[in-house]
């Protein structure tokens, strides 16, 4: 199995999850501007849509988009309890989450770093994700210490991975007390620590 990356994008998801399951994968960076893999490899015969994550499977299958490639993994490795068994109102909960992460804040935070998306634009899509994140705020403060109760799941990883970008765009999350406690809470994890680190995003 092997994971492309870039250092800090959406695909630090899926690095976590796939740390947090325990499963072995080799691990491929890309430059999402030149599209070349660090082995100099082209990045789009890979996927395509030139974006990452991207995850060979080892059959040679390749899937991609972040919530379908964390679920993929949560689902090898069931014991780790990444995510509530298919069927399930808890999984769709879960996938719930995942939409609400990908459509309204992922989408939301790359108008923010596309230079040529005009300012009028920005400055809204700024006020959506503190409408959005105020939101997550007030769901953690009814329950936790994660989004599904006490268990850390996949949507965990994405939601730590996406909120994270709020420090590269000077958003103090310190107006949202859960929310900042819980972004604390995640990145104390040592699984999530092992990630961040190879991604070379810490000392």
């Amino acid at each position: 199995m092997k994971l492309y990356f870039s250092p800090g994008a959406c695909s630090l998801s899926p690095h976590i999850v796939l740390r947090e399951a325990g499963i072995e994968a080799e691990l491929e960076r890309v430059d999402l501007k030149t599209k070349r893999t660090k082995s100099n490899a082209d990045f789009t015969a890979v996927n395509p849509k030139g974006q990452v994550p991207a995850l060979v499977l080892d059959d040679g299958e390749v899937l991609t988009e972040g919530p379908a490639i964390v679920q993929y993994l949560a689902d090898t490795k069931p014991e780790a309890k990444l995510a509530p068994p298919n069927g399930t109102i808890e999984r769709y909960r879960l996938q719930e989450w995942l939409n609400f992460i990908t459509a309204e804040l992922h989408k939301s935070f790359g108008a923010l770093f596309n230079p040529a998306v005009p300012a009028e634009y920005k400055k809204l899509a700024t006020e959506l994700i503190r409408n959005r994140l105020a939101y997550v705020d007030q769901q953690l403060g009814k329950g936790g210490p994660y989004l599904m109760g006490s268990q850390f799941t996949v949507a965990d990883a994405y939601l730590f991975t996406v909120v994270n970008w709020t420090k590269i765009l000077k958003i103090d999350l310190g107006q949202w007390r859960d929310l900042k406690a819980y972004v604390e809470r995640v990145a104390a994890r040592p699984k999530v620590r092992e990630a961040v680190k190879a991604e070379g995003l810490v000392g």
